[in-house]
């Protein structure tokens, strides 16, 4: 059809070529309009003409992903709580178990990644460089980390470039001090077991850190290596038949999740034992110099706050505890037959009765 010159008409109805002059806008079938007014007249009605109504979109909200959730996650949770975000309102938490286990741990993080969820929130350094070898887009927030530039997971503390930030417990800067306690607190002890994870990548330099220390205070460390629970039986028969003396171990979440029965072993066997967090104390374990863990966990929330508003992960330094804690179970000790010199227990932050 040829496209209407702009004084032909078109006709609501029929058309009647004899109309002429002032019949010209009225045919016999309905009324002519111009090509113009027909246009203007369709304008109008499609403005007024009912719509088809629109389902609303639900508002996306952000998702977090956590590996290994347990409850110690609450003060994470917490956090984010204390800073405005509502579950299932304003934000969403997906979890992949892996119990620490390094082949699920990779696929836990993969699971995540394929979700997918905007923040990966990590504890400890295993599940951590899972998570940096699932991606490097999705930003990581990593929380406990005993020496993440060491770990490779960062470049620095100060900038840590990539997509992997978080806070630190400073696990290698410490050890030597957690070894000093448990000599001021035991001056006899001469052999101290160390239980650390050769998969874990921050427990080498704290193992460096205890090995220069010992021989300062005429102590000898004895390594005990446990990558899996299933090997504990033999790392406790291997602490007795070295002698050991005391014990040492770092906050390896794999090692956490068996912490019962450690804390079981040394109760029965009367070995005194050094931990990185309080909560192992108040569930029976001797003593303990570390970061309050509810704390780190708190600033890791602080942390993805600041990623949902927009902030990289490269541009937010990796944070180092501001307080240590010093906490002592007195009933321990008195089980065990030790007596805390009384500079000691001024020292400690917590002495649980």
């Amino acid at each position: 059809m040829s496209a209407l010159r702009n004084d032909e008409m078109l006709q609501c109805g029929s058309v009647s070529s004899q109309t002429r002059g002032p019949d010209r806008a009225r045919g016999r079938g309905g009324w002519l309009l111009s090509r113009r007014q027909f246009i203007a007249l369709l304008g109008g009605a499609a403005t007024t003409w009912p719509r088809p109504l629109r389902a609303q979109q639900p508002a996306q909200i952000p998702r977090i992903g956590i590996i290994d959730d347990s409850p110690m996650w609450n003060a994470f949770r917490q956090g984010l709580h204390d800073l405005g975000y509502l579950e299932g309102q304003n934000i969403a938490f997906d979890s992949r178990d892996a119990d620490g286990v390094p082949a699920r741990l990779a696929e836990a993080a993969a699971e995540l990644v394929r979700r997918p969820v905007d923040v990966i929130a990590t504890y400890g350094t295993p599940p951590t460089r899972a998570a940096q070898q699932a991606t490097t887009t999705i930003p990581i927030v990593m929380i406990g980390i005993g020496d993440p530039v060491g770990a490779g997971l960062v470049a620095s503390l100060a900038r840590p470039g990539g997509n992997i930030t978080g806070n630190t417990i400073l696990g290698p800067d410490v050890a030597g001090k957690r070894l000093q306690l448990l000599k001021e607190v035991i001056p006899s002890v001469s052999r101290a077991a160390f239980l650390w994870n050769p998969d874990n990548a921050s427990h080498p330099a704290q193992l460096k850190e205890l090995q220069a220390a010992a021989p300062r205070l005429g102590m000898t460390l004895l390594p005990i290596a446990v990558r899996s629970a299933d090997e504990l039986d033999s790392a406790f028969a291997a602490m007795m038949s070295e002698r050991a003396e005391a014990f040492l171990m770092t906050a390896d979440p794999l090692h956490q999740r068996s912490i019962r029965r450690i804390i079981d072993f040394l109760t029965q066997n009367r070995l005194p034992g050094m931990f990185l967090t309080r909560e192992v104390v108040v569930a029976g374990g001797f003593m303990s110099y570390g970061a309050s863990l509810p704390e780190l966990f708190r600033h890791g929330a602080s942390y993805v706050h600041r990623i949902l508003q927009g902030t990289k992960p490269a541009d937010l330094p990796v944070e180092r505890p501001i307080k240590f804690e010093f906490v002592i179970n007195l009933k321990t000790a008195q089980a065990f037959g030790l007596t805390i010199p009384p500079t000691l227990l001024f020292q400690a932050d917590e002495v649980i009765q």
